[in-house]
């Protein structure tokens, strides 16, 4: 099953700055092959189910062996069944309607 994911993972107990470990889950996901999109507040990540959910796991992972004592990650998930559709799709369908 396809899914597009919105996914937010936050470290916790390594300070205030954050940007490090976006940028090494932002590094697995590019080891991936998923399309993948970074935006301010998370990533939006697209493909199948069980290769999304492997990223995500992937990103805990990597964060763990950097010390990483405790993550928190929200994730959003949507799927079709009616016929597939890509994330820039999503965005051309509103930004035409504009």
């Amino acid at each position: 099953m396809n899914v597009i994911a919105e996914f937010t993972v936050i470290p916790i107990g390594v300070g205030v700055s954050l940007s490090k470990y976006v940028a090494a889950c932002e590094r697995v996901l590019s080891g991936t092959g998923l399309h993948y999109e970074l935006h301010a507040n998370g990533t939006n990540l697209e493909g199948e189910w069980d290769a999304v959910m492997d990223a995500i796991k992937r990103c805990h992972e990597t964060l763990h062996e950097m010390g990483v004592p405790r993550i928190s990650t929200i994730v959003k998930i949507g799927t079709r069944t009616d016929r597939d559709q890509s994330m820039n799709e999503k965005i051309a369908s509103v930004r035409e309607k504009i």
